[in-house]
């Protein structure tokens, strides 16, 4: 049974060769983490993994995160780019009930502001499902800078939203497959709801 007023369970992925065999000191878990202490004002808790780029191992994370340690939002950070080593869209689409296709393209319109190889990049969003419990897993980028600005968008020296990020759609999402009531803070991340789906404010 969903039960709206849980904290939410985030399982954050790291997925790095270097990283995960100790060569250098990982970045994207420790700014995944800061990202959504500033960001989120409802309760949430985490699982983090940090693994090479090798796909049954992604795979096998993922799965857990969702169907072992319930997870209602996995976000993998590396391995989207062409480079043959690069395997964590296919990981994600392998285990897979459901494909958000928008997300990807907002995360390539987002980071096309700043690079023009953002068309090299292949992040995918899906839905995994099980019988009774469901999950949102998002890929982002590998790069601190990067994941910051997928998730919060681009705005103007006013703070006016230009291109909106991704997790503004996240809250919903996680409300329609049967996951916690998610609440953001609005200067780092501003979640949108239709009116019939929005709580007053505690």
């Amino acid at each position: 049974m969903s039960n709206p007023d849980r904290a939410l369970k985030i399982g954050l992925v790291s997925i790095s060769d270097r990283a995960s065999a100790g060569i250098y000191q990982d970045e994207g878990l420790p700014s995944l983490q800061t990202w959504f202490t500033a960001a989120l004002t409802s309760p949430w808790e985490l699982e983090t993994r940090l693994i090479p780029d090798e796909r049954p191992a992604i795979e096998a994370a993922l799965i857990n995160l969702v169907d072992d340690a319930r997870c209602d939002l996995v976000i993998t950070t590396g391995g989207t780019g062409p480079s043959r080593r690069d395997v964590t869209p296919e990981a994600t689409l392998a285990v897979a009930t459901k494909e958000m296709p928008g997300f990807g393209e907002q995360m390539r319109q987002i980071s096309l502001q700043f690079v023009p190889t953002a068309i090299l990049s292949r992040q995918v969003a899906v839905i995994r499902e099980t019988d009774d419990h469901a999950a949102l897993i998002i890929n982002l980028p590998g790069q601190p800078k990067s994941i910051k600005e997928t998730l919060e968008g681009l705005k103007d020296a006013d703070g006016r939203q230009i291109v909106g990020g991704i997790f503004s759609a996240v809250p919903y999402c996680i409300d329609l497959i049967g996951g916690p009531y998610i609440e953001t803070n609005d200067a780092v991340c501003k979640g949108w709801r239709p009116k019939h789906a929005v709580r007053p404010k505690q």
